[in-house]
Parts: structure tokens; C-alpha cells; sequence
């Protein structure tokens, strides 16, 4: 269909849902619409404080212009038909109406679409960052226990309920309570498909049998861990907590039982819930009007109509409830194509839009795929970070205004989430790069960053953006295993129990095409092509600027089949000069970045493709258009977002720099066995010597991970011959010569004395004052060293003879001690063991010079408590 008359058709489409459903005014009952100040609401005993803010619960209620509705489902209608029709023949009537006029191929997308290939059929390489973080997911999963899950369930049901309640969001007081457990049913059936681990199998099986008894025990359908009353106060439009989204949550983890696991139990529980909401929302419908029904969608359903379009297979029911979960005033707007997302509460609103592609996918109606590529197109351009995330405090804001909205709010984990799933539909729709370019941004600096390295059950809510924050100090920080369950850890259990499921995709046809979209170490059995294939990354270094893999194929259980096609992404993050590709050792000719390669043959085990492609370095302007934030831009390496150490620092001096290599420079992987710590033993405690407010101290021994491990880490660098570091691999090959000790976090800083009895401080250049020369530790032992000043010989870095936390350090001379008659004191106070630093280099770490300090870069997901800036103030 040519562009003209798609928009023509589009414009009759939007012409009659205007008089049905579409252009209804959409309100968002702002700030209620924030879970964060739900729970809090939630959690407080200041009933004044909830009257207040549950006053404002029904402004939303903006009247609305009846006539709008009336040619619908008018109030008189339903009356007549009460008394000549059955429900059900008033329930096709709506179904008609609401279908009437939408263009409709009734093909689902055919076989246009990109099939996704099974989880069962994909696995992870354990020893990648992916495999490691399916893997600390997979500990955190097998940690929760069914009783505590099921508690609220067995509660609300009338049965007996061993264990403990969880706390958080889960606590039993809590109107949002079992939306983590939907969660956890589908996180588990997505990691028994990844994984095939059996206790989670039998963990998971027991939940479901656990929900299923509560559900028996009701004998209406109704399953949830909160009584069915929330619903009526939802129906009248009276303050309750998102129902409807904690039975999405439900259903989908129900679903997800029986599409990955096979639990045919779980799938008639889905119906039967089905039947009994579906029952609710008619009579809603009956009592009142489909006005009421549009009314209530105000409050957060979920993915309500994206579950049910799922579970449609011909059931009229399930098909036209879906439609009704369709919230028209929003998708209204971008079926207009109308960027007015402002002022929305992001994550209540992406998951309708997922529920509209679902939509598309099964019914044809081109309406909702290109609702479902504006919003993608707007959210992308105007009001996505760098990471590819979205919102600040939960909600969207003006587009193309992003430089002062950076603070510890940012990026709410869900939204990361179900953009994702908007992107993949949209890939598979049209085999677009950039669509796959998002995936990858996306689900590298925005999902991978969720968890605290292999801590299993900790995981943040929001992603701090602003210059000098920290995932640990944001409003949320890092959450619990057992005492935090927000809508983030649901979402978080399940991103990293699918972190396979988009690296590979397939498409029918006389001869079956592979394509490869993500470069992620795995393998994959694929069953279409009759085809063992193992993908390998080589890890990705800062000092070696290439990015290598190599695809292996191996026999199968199946004789071949014939001609495949493997069809492999050429990054947009790569340039074609010096790229290269073989199969079988023979060269390929490469093609520009943005496309895929396609490669087709009979297949053989032992066939070999491998590629090894250039890493740009480059910057990337925040989404802006003021020009006075043009210089606000965030640092890129390959596909990772880099990000600076710093307590709030952000100006980097590119003055006189005619490319990003000129004040962007690559750290040596040499340079970690240069790193160290120095301590003390006092008494019971130990200390660590660490950097604080420009000043050294003695302070406790720090936690790996966070800014004291940073502040207590040292690269020692050899004065006298330089050019031999790389042949430099032990601190202990400097002793008896001259060393500059360099702060970890501010390379090409230095540690110097300030004279006798100064405190020690950092400095920015390497002046005599900061050459010390490293010797054997003054109190004689065996492990200790000693830093002598090479300007002011027999004084030496000195704390104290019995130090303790806060104690500053200083330079002290021999001959001072003497005349105090304190040698002893002396020699234990200037004596230090040295040990591996507390921080280590990441093996992508990048040097940024900056206007006043420079910067120390790494991969914004490897960092876990440390404080960070993304966004850079470049002058240039």
C-alpha cells in the first residue's frame, strides 16, 4: 500500500474511532500514578497525609462530552436490550460496534513476521557477562521460598498459611501484594527454558499448585493474594492500587507456565480468571456505561490487554476483552501522532502499547502497527537517555529535554523492560537495524546495569544519570532479597531469565533464514535449519580497539536439510575500513555498517565464520535541541556506554583534540598488577590508607565495589625508567626505588607532602614533592613497606603508632621521632602492608582528560556503589 493511501485510510479509521473511543480526553491522576508514592502512602500511618493525597484520586474524573459515547452504547440501549436480548447477544452488539470501520487483513501479519526461536533451544555461555548474570538471577530465584510466595494467595483464599509473608511490596497489608509472584511464575518458566534446571522446575510446579488450590477454594475463577472487594472499589472509581496490574501479572506468569513449561494446569487457571474478569468488566459495562469502563482504565492496568491478546486463539471473549483493555485516550494520541506523552506515567503506559502490537500481531488492524512504530519513533528520539532508557521520577516530560531532568530518578528498570519488548515487536515486524541497534543499547547499559554484580536478589529500582550519583544513594538504592519485591524486581527476575531469547530470530520459507541481531557468547540449536551453531565473543579490551567472533557449526541429531540462510547484523557501532570477515578461512566481502550479511549454504559440521571489526570510540549528545546543552554528551565504546568516576566533576577538555582518541586514552591490562593498597593493623581493626577530601586518612577497610575501595586504591609507577612498566608485574619489584603513588580514580594526580607535619594531599602534576622512594617496611616485618620523601630524606609517610578511623596521614622525619624519644612509634606509624588494591581495572577502561581532573572510564554496567557521571560537559 503506498504512503498516500495508508494516510487516507488511517484518516477514515481515525475519523470513526474519534466518534467512539479515541478521542476521549486522557488523564493521569498525576502524582498517584507513581508507585513510589503508592507504597509510601501505603506504609504511613498519617491518615491526613493519605486524605489529602487521595483527595486529588478524583480529578481525573474530567467530564467528558457525552456525545462522544452515545452513538456506542447509550444508556437507554442497554436498558431495551435487558429486556429483549441475553448478555451475551448486548456483549457481540459492543464487540461489533467497537470493530466496526478498522480495517482488518485477519491474517495476523502472516508469515511476514520474524519467528522467535526458543529459549529451550538457545543457552548461555556461563563464563560470559550475560551467562553470569542469568546465572546470579538463577541463585536469587532459587532462593525465595513457595510458602512465602503463596502466603497472601492462601490467605485471601481462606486457607491455612504456613511460612513467613514477605516484606516490601509483598507484605500482606500491601493493596499491590502478589504482582511479584506473577513475576516469579514467569521469570522460572523463562530460566527452566534457558536452563532445564530441574529444582526450579520442581519449585516452580509446586507454586503453581499452591495458586491452584486458592483458586478451587474461591470456585469463581478469581485467583489473586488481595480479596476481589479491590475490585469494587476500582469499578466505582474509589482509590485502590493498580488491581488490574497485579492480575496482569498473574495471568502472564500463568501463561508463561504452560507456553514454556507445559503445565497444562496453569493454562486452565488463565481461562478461568479470564472468564470471571470478563464477567466484571460486562457488567460494568451493564450497570453503568463503556464510558465508566474507559474511566477506570485511569488507574495502572498493566499489560491487561497485551496478556489476553496472547491468550486468544479463537475465543471471541478473550479477543473482545482485550480490545476493552485497549486505553483508547492514550493510544488515541499516537494514533494522531501526536507527541503529548509529557506528564504520563511511563511504565503504566508502554505496556498498552505492547498490548497494541499484540493487537496488530493478531488481528492484521495496520492501525496498531503504526502506533506501535510512532511511539517507538517519539520515545526513541525525544525522550530516551543513552543507556536507552526512559522517564525521571517515573514519568515522561517535554520532549528533546533531557539535560535538566538528570538526577537520581532516572530511568525506571520496568520501562528498560517493556521497551525492549516494543523494539523487538518492531524488529520482527521489519527486520530493521535500527530497531535492533535499540535492543542491543538497551539491554547492554540499561538491563545489565540492574543488578549488583553476582550478589543474587539485588537489584535496583531507578538508574541514576546525574553527574556524580550512585546506584546505591538514589531515593530507592540498592533493594533486598526478601524486603524490597517493587515492580522493578519483578521485571528484573525476568530480563535476566530471557537474556537469550532475542539473539536469534528465524523466517520460514524455501530456504529457512537465520538472523543473527545480537553478538552474545552462545549456542543455539536450530531446528528449522538443521543446524548446531556455537557463537563465541572474544572478551573486549580498551587497549585492543577489535571486536572478534567466531560462529562454529557442528552435526546435529537431524540429516541437513538443505540450503540455510544466516543472515549476520553489521553493527551500526563498527565502521567497514578494516573489517573483516571469512568463512572456512576464505575472505568475505564485508558490507557497511547497518546491514545484515546474508550468507547461505548447505551447512557442514566444521564450517567456520568469523568476523573481527574495528570499536569506534565516539560521543553522543543528549536528546536536547537548546543549544546551550549541545556539549552534554555521554561517551561510547562499541555498543557500552562509558562511564566516568566522579563525585560530581563533569568538564572534559576536547579544545584542541581533532578526534575522540585525542583525549580518550586506552588503560593497558598491565596496569591492574601496578594496583595497591596500603594498611595498618591497630588493636582488633584495620585500616586502610584512603583518600578523603583531598586529604589521606586512615580509614576502615572498605567493601569491594564502592567509593572507599576506590579512595583506598593506588597505582604505584616507577620514577626512574617509565617506559618499563609493561615489564613491571609485582609492587614489590619497586622496592629501593623511587615511585609515584597515582589515585585510582584521578589518573595522572599524584600523592605529595606538604613538608614536615602537613597532612599528605593529592596534586596534579608529579612534582618532587610526590616521588617517594618505596623501601622495607621500618618496623623490620616481612610483608610491610615504608615510603621515604625523595625531597626531604629520613622523613617518611607517617599515621600514628596506634592508628584509628579518620586518622590523618602525614610526613614525619626520623630525626623528629628521635628527639620525641619515639623510634619505636615511629617506625610502626611510617610502616604499612601492601597488598592488592580494593578496585581494580575494568578490562574496557579509557583515561578522559578532563578541565580540572581527569576521568577514569569504564563500562557503565560494571559499576555497583561507586559515583559515576554519564553525561560529560565536553568543550570542544
Amino acid at each position: 500500500m503506498s504512503p498516500s493511501i495508508l494516510v487516507k485510510v488511517l484518516l477514515l479509521v481515525l475519523s470513526h474511532l474519534c466518534r467512539q473511543i479515541f478521542c476521549k480526553e486522557c488523564t493521569n491522576i498525576p502524582p498517584l500514578s507513581s508507585h513510589t508514592l503508592r507504597y509510601e502512602l501505603e506504609s504511613s500511618t498519617n491518615q491526613t497525609l493519605k486524605q489529602d493525597k487521595y483527595s486529588h484520586y478524583y480529578q481525573h474524573l474530567t467530564p467528558t462530552d457525552d456525545s462522544a459515547w452515545s452513538s456506542l452504547f447509550p444508556r437507554k440501549m442497554l436498558k431495551e436490550d435487558e429486556e429483549k436480548d441475553d448478555g451475551e447477544q448486548r456483549w457481540a452488539m459492543l464487540y461489533r460496534n467497537i470493530k466496526k470501520g478498522i480495517v482488518n487483513n485477519n491474517n495476523g501479519g502472516g508469515d511476514s513476521f520474524l519467528r522467535e526461536v526458543s529459549l529451550h533451544d538457545v543457552r548461555l555461555d556461563p563464563g560470559s557477562v550475560f551467562g553470569q548474570a542469568q546465572q546470579t538471577n538463577l541463585e536469587y530465584l532459587l532462593m525465595l521460598d513457595v510458602d512465602s510466595l503463596a502466603w497472601s494467595f492462601r490467605k485471601t483464599a481462606g486457607l491455612s498459611t504456613p511460612g513467613e509473608p514477605y516484606g516490601g511490596w509483598e507484605k500482606p497489608e500491601m493493596e499491590l501484594r502478589g504482582h511479584f509472584v506473577g513475576h516469579y511464575l514467569s521469570a522460572s518458566a523463562q530460566m527452566w527454558a534457558s536452563t532445564h534446571n530441574e529444582t526450579l522446575k520442581e519449585k516452580m510446579d509446586a507454586l503453581v499448585s499452591a495458586l491452584s488450590v486458592c483458586q478451587d477454594k474461591l470456585q469463581t475463577g478469581y485467583l489473586s493474594a488481595f480479596p476481589s472487594e479491590f475490585f469494587d472499589r476500582f469499578e466505582a472509581v474509589k482509590p485502590v492500587w493498580a488491581p488490574y496490574y497485579t492480575i496482569h501479572k498473574i495471568l502472564a506468569g500463568l501463561l508463561d507456565q504452560y507456553t514454556l513449561a507445559g503445565n497444562d494446569k496453569a493454562l486452565k487457571m488463565t481461562i478461568w480468571m479470564v472468564d470471571y474478569f470478563y464477567g466484571r468488566v460486562q457488567n460494568v459495562i451493564k450497570k453503568y456505561s463503556i464510558e465508566r469502563h474507559w474511566y477506570s482504565l485511569n488507574e495502572e492496568t498493566g499489560g491487561m490487554n497485551d496478556v489476553l491478546y496472547k491468550l486468544y486463539s479463537g475465543n471471541e471473549k478473550h479477543l473482545l476483552l482485550a480490545h476493552l483493555f485497549d486505553k483508547p485516550c492514550f493510544l488515541g494520541l499516537l494514533a494522531v501522532k501526536a507527541d503529548d506523552i509529557s506528564g504520563f506515567h511511563a511504565n503504566t503506559h508502554i505496556p498498552v502499547v505492547v498490548g497494541s502490537q499484540m493487537r496488530y500481531e493478531v488481528t492484521g488492524d495496520p492501525l496498531y502497527k503504526e502506533i506501535g512504530t510512532f511511539f517507538m519513533d517519539i520515545v526513541n528520539s525525544s525522550h530516551s537517555y543513552a543507556t536507552g532508557g526512559t522517564s525521571v521520577n517515573e514519568f515522561w516530560t517535554n520532549p528533546k529535554r533531557l539535560a535538566d531532568t538528570l538526577n537520581t530518578e532516572n530511568e525506571e528498570s520496568c520501562t528498560t523492560y517493556n521497551m525492549l519488548k516494543v523494539s523487538r515487536h518492531l524488529f520482527r515486524w521489519t527486520k530493521e537495524m535500527a530497531y535492533a541497534d535499540y535492543y542491543e543499547r538497551a539491554l547492554t547499559n540499561g538491563v545489565l546495569t540492574v543488578q549488583r554484580g553476582r550478589d543474587p536478589g539485588v537489584m535496583i529500582y531507578m538508574l541514576p544519570l546525574s553527574h556524580g550519583s550512585s546506584k546505591a544513594h538514589s531515593y530507592h538504592g540498592w533493594g533486598t532479597k526478601y524486603d524490597s519485591f517493587w515492580c522493578c524486581y519483578g521485571t528484573g527476575i525476568e530480563s535476566f531469565s530471557k537474556l537469550g531469547d532475542s539473539i536469534y530470530f528465524e523466517e520460514g520459507g524455501k530456504t529457512p533464514s537465520l538472523y543473527i541481531i545480537q553478538y552474545i557468547s552462545s549456542s543455539l540449536n536450530w531446528r528449522a535449519g538443521n543446524i548446531s551453531l556455537r557463537q563465541e565473543v572474544d572478551p573486549i579490551v580498551s587497549s585492543d580497539q577489535r571486536f572478534r567472533v567466531a560462529f562454529t557449526f557442528a552435526s546435529t541429531e537431524h540429516p541437513s536439510g538443505g540450503t540455510a540462510t544466516l543472515k549476520f547484523r553489521i553493527p551500526l557501532w563498527t565502521y567497514s575500513d578494516g573489517a573483516k570477515a571469512s568463512i572456512n578461512g576464505q575472505d568475505l566481502p564485508l558490507l557497511n555498517p547497518g546491514n545484515f550479511l546474508s550468507i547461505s549454504k548447505n551447512w557442514s559440521p566444521g564450517d567456520k565464520i568469523t568476523f573481527d571489526m574495528p570499536l569506534s570510540i565516539r560521543t553522543e549528545a543528549i536528546k536536547d535541541d537548546r543549544p546551550e546543552y549541545s556539549s552534554f554528551k555521554a561517551i561510547f565504546y562499541g555498543p557500552y556506554l562509558l562511564a566516568g568516576l566522579s563525585d560530581g566533576e563533569w568538564e572534559i577538555d576536547a579544545t584542541s583534540a581533532t578526534s575522540v582518541s585525542d583525549w580518550l586514552t586506552p588503560i593497558p591490562p598491565y596496569y591492574n598488577s601496578h594496583l595497591i593498597s596500603l594498611s595498618q593493623e591497630s588493636g582488633q581493626s584495620a585500616f586502610a590508607v584512603t583518600i578523603s577530601n583531598a586529604s589521606l586518612k586512615m580509614e576502615n577497610i572498605p567493601p569491594p565495589g564502592n567509593n572507599s575501595a576506590v579512595r583506598s586504591t593506588f597505582r604505584i609507577i616507577p620514577k626512574e625508567d617509565p617506559k618499563q612498566l609493561k615489564n613491571f608485574t609485582n609492587p614489590k619489584d619497586a622496592i629501593g626505588k623511587l615511585v609515584v603513588l597515582e589515585p585510582f580514580n584521578s589518573p595522572g594526580m599524584a600523592i605529595a607532602h606538604n613538608g614536615e607535619g602537613a597532612n599528605l594531599g593529592v596534586v596534579t602534576e608529579y612534582s618532587s614533592a610526590a616521588v617517594f622512594r618505596l623501601v622495607g617496611g621500618l618496623d623490620g616485618g616481612d610483608s610491610t613497606v615504608s615510603l621515604e620523601s625523595n625531597d626531604r630524606e629520613g622523613c617518611f609517610v607517617y599515621s600514628g603508632a596506634d592508628s584509628e578511623n579518620g586518622t590523618t596521614i602525614k610526613l614525619r622525619c626520623k630525626s623528629t621521632s628521635l628527639v620525641d624519644n619515639d623510634e619505636d612509634g615511629f617506625k610502626k606509624g611510617a610502616s604499612f602492608s601492601m597488598g592488592k588494591g580494593f578496585s581494580e581495572y575494568d578490562p574496557i577502561s579509557f583515561v578522559a582528560k578532563g578541565k580540572q581532573r581527569n576521568f577514569l572510564l569504564s563500562p557503565l554496567l560494571s559499576l555497583r556503589d561507586e559515583s559515576y557521571t554519564v553525561y560529560f560537559n565536553i568543550h570542544s
